[in-house]
């Protein structure tokens, strides 16, 4: 039954995937023809082997991450980092080629992916716990990026309320955050509790609870690394900020980037991440936002659009690896699918077994 339910959900999601496929070409088209094609070429023809070095710098993000994968590993498994860093590599490329797999199957695709080397829930357990260090890291800067962006430009009307609807949301859910945590909250398996009541197997409410159980867990354990965790996660913003600072180096040597206007925009490409992670390779909507705000920077418009396609092509180089590495040990994106289930509903049988009644 659960192997037809999950499989049904993809099938399910197929057509939207491929009509916000389909929207996002269209709408990329429409933003590179405004923009104008001559000098997005121009720009890209500037950077040139600098890509190189984007590459380099975008290398520096995946090391850091799975670096913070590696320290919520608690004991007595071991995460190696050359583990670690191919997990999350493979698992990316997944979401990347996939549009909805960030939120079913790339995530637990991860830990699945090294169960040969780490049980599967520990393996869970620390990317659930890695994501709430980097959930946490995204809001403190996407806010910072906020705060700067409306200090330091004069903004249209319509971009000055979103970055403060933007900002209010970032406080409520940095507050949820800290109340969830503090107080231990049990919400997966509550809320697993409640869908029971509505037909939910119990399992669920099971695996909820052992997660919970971890990630708390963690947090009472392992305080000493909070702060190696949080610098790692820092870096990857900071490499990202980077990344846009070399890249407007070269495709707008007329008007030179500031660190201050790398940082907003990498803010807005966090945002932008964030909120249309459905969109495979966030096709159309990088291109507008980023073309929109590049021009609130006093850059030109192409410029903002040519960034937005340098970092599709630094997307589509590491999804590239990613396949290349599951091509390398025999997976197809159903294998990997299919394993990532298995092991979830494998750890909620196991899960399960004690709470079931004697007879």
């Amino acid at each position: 039954m659960t192997k037809k339910t999950s499989s049904g959900t993809r099938k399910g999601l197929t057509p939207f995937g491929i009509l916000f496929a389909i929207g996002g070409v269209l709408l990329f088209a429409y933003f590179v023809r405004k923009a104008g094609v001559g000098q997005i070429a121009e720009g890209i023809r500037r950077l040139g082997a600098g890509f190189l070095l984007i590459l380099a710098i975008s290398a520096v993000r995946q090391i850091v991450r799975s670096l913070a994968w590696t320290l919520c590993m608690e004991e007595p498994y071991r995460l190696r980092f050359r583990d670690a860093i191919r997990a999350r590599v493979m698992g990316d490329a997944i979401g990347n080629v996939l549009p909805f797999a960030s939120f079913v199957i790339s995530e637990p695709a991860k830990p699945a992916l090294i169960r040969d080397r780490v049980p599967f829930m520990a393996g869970l357990s620390a990317i659930a716990i890695e994501n709430i260090f980097y959930s946490l890291s995204v809001a403190v800067f996407i806010f910072s990026g906020m705060i700067a962006l409306l200090l330091s430009f004069s903004l249209p009307k319509g971009l000055r309320i979103a970055s403060i609807v933007t900002l209010v949301v970032i406080l409520v859910i940095i507050a949820l955050g800290c109340l969830l945590i503090s107080k231990q909250l049990r919400f997966l398996s509550g809320g697993a509790g409640f869908l029971h009541r509505r037909g939910l197997d119990v399992k669920w409410i099971e695996k909820g609870r052992t997660l919970e159980d971890r990630i708390y867990g963690f947090y009472q354990r392992s305080r000493s690394r909070f702060l190696p965790i949080l610098l790692l996660e820092s870096c990857f913003h900071l490499a990202g900020a980077c990344e846009i600072y070399v890249t407007l180096s070269f495709i707008s040597p007329d008007q030179p980037p500031t660190f201050l206007t790398a940082f907003i925009l990498e803010s807005v490409n966090r945002v932008i991440t964030v909120a249309f992670k459905f969109i495979p390779l966030r096709m159309g909507v990088d291109e507008a936002g980023t073309g929109k705000v590049s021009k609130v920077l006093q850059f030109a418009e192409a410029t903002g659009v040519t960034l937005a396609i340098v970092r599709k092509a630094r997307d589509i180089f590491w999804s590239a690896v990613g396949m290349a590495l599951l091509l390398h040990r025999g997976l197809s994106l159903r294998t990997v699918a299919r394993d990532a289930e298995a092991a979830l509903a494998e750890q909620a049988r196991v899960t399960a077994l004690p709470t079931m009644p004697a007879k």
